[in-house]
């Protein structure tokens, strides 16, 4: 994941998942569907930060909910936005 700072008042997110993850374009749309959804419900809109989401393993497809948002909020922490969670 990458972090900068923005002076737009506002956060913006991409999720960014390769053909190398995997060959099905809905894994992948379902992959950065819940990753989106998952940033929009523990991210403050008022947070000025560009967040880019990396993603290397198909896995997160089928993990469950909770685990997954335990990862993005660890990860949303680590980067140092941590006026975002």
């Amino acid at each position: 994941m990458r972090c900068v700072p923005n002076n737009l008042g506002h956060f913006r997110t991409g999720v960014v998942v390769s053909k190398k993850v995997h060959k099905s374009a809905v894994v992948r749309n379902r992959i950065r569907r819940r990753v989106y959804e998952i940033i929009r419900t523990v991210t403050e809109p008022q947070s000025s930060y560009d967040l880019v989401f990396y993603v290397f393993d198909a896995s997160l497809a089928t993990m469950n909910h909770a685990e997954l948002q335990q990862t993005v909020v660890k990860l949303i922490k680590s980067s140092g936005a941590t006026s975002m969670v």
